[in-house]
């Protein structure tokens, strides 16, 4: 009987210790994953998903890197549909040859931010080159503005750790999504809504393209605005929504997969 209680007690010991360095190794992963800047530092940029909040809002953005045919439908459908907040980043080039829609945009308050330079992986250049980038479109954009953006959306949504801390040196604040539309697939409106209504919470920063080979945008976009403000949500800005709350979404998220690591390394 004691020798089977002490087994016992052997392989209780075992798995506590076992759950104990899956915990070590899980931080560890998440420390030095490169796509990703650990948030167990204060002082390691990161960038912002989502902003947990129990109010009901949300962020609706626009990325533009090339074309004349959508963004004016865009603009227009939410002008018609009184949406008086949403954030565009804008891709230096395409600001620069087309001033009036960028006029436009800052004069019904929209929130415009950078979406760099040239349309490529910044994790794939040098920290000079990634400095080149973010400074050119940083100066394009400026003039147009008479300000300096604050945020930026990197092309691709690519980034590592260097990406991250450069964007930071140069003041500017990293912005993705939570809910992607896949709108660039061009599956239909219908189904481009149906995605994006289906995911929404509160806080949430919704990805959506003002490019030309986004096609159904326009089309989506109404019934996404009426289905959302029927839920009872409020469009905000992506700066507004970062007000809303100090934490930011991509904490809340690691924090999840730090258990979720854990777990699956002890096989709980």
């Amino acid at each position: 009987m004691n020798q089977f209680f002490y087994v016992l007690n052997g392989k209780k010991i075992k798995r506590m210790l076992l759950v104990a360095a899956a915990a070590v190794f899980a931080l560890g992963v998440i420390y030095l994953e490169s796509d990703h800047v650990t948030v167990f530092s204060e002082q390691a940029p990161s960038a912002v998903y989502s902003v947990p909040t129990d109010k009901k809002v949300i962020a609706l953005t626009f990325d533009i890197s090339w074309g004349d045919k959508r963004a004016e439908p865009i603009l227009k459908v939410l002008e018609d549909n009184k949406v008086e907040k949403a954030t565009f980043f804008l891709s230096s080039p395409w600001s620069k040859t087309h001033p009036e829609l960028v006029s436009t945009m800052k004069e019904r308050g929209y929130e415009i931010g950078s979406h760099g330079y040239k349309h490529e992986n910044y994790s794939t250049l040098t920290d000079e080159d990634i400095r080149k980038q973010i400074n050119t479109a940083d100066v394009m954009l400026s003039e147009q503005l008479g300000q300096k953006p604050k945020l930026i959306r990197l092309p691709n949504g690519d980034f590592d750790k260097r990406v991250l801390q450069t964007a930071a040196n140069l003041g500017y604040t990293v912005v993705q999504w939570d809910t992607d539309s896949l709108d660039w697939k061009n599956p239909g409106a219908q189904k481009i809504a149906d995605r994006v209504i289906s995911k929404a919470h509160p806080g949430d920063i919704v990805l959506l393209h003002a490019s030309d080979s986004s096609q159904q945008t326009h089309e989506a976009l109404p019934v996404i605005i009426d289905q959302l403000r029927k839920q009872g949500y409020t469009f905000v800005t992506v700066s507004e929504l970062i007000n809303q709350s100090t934490a930011k979404g991509k904490e809340v998220r690691d924090q999840a997969s730090v258990q979720r690591a854990i777990e699956d390394a002890a096989g709980l």
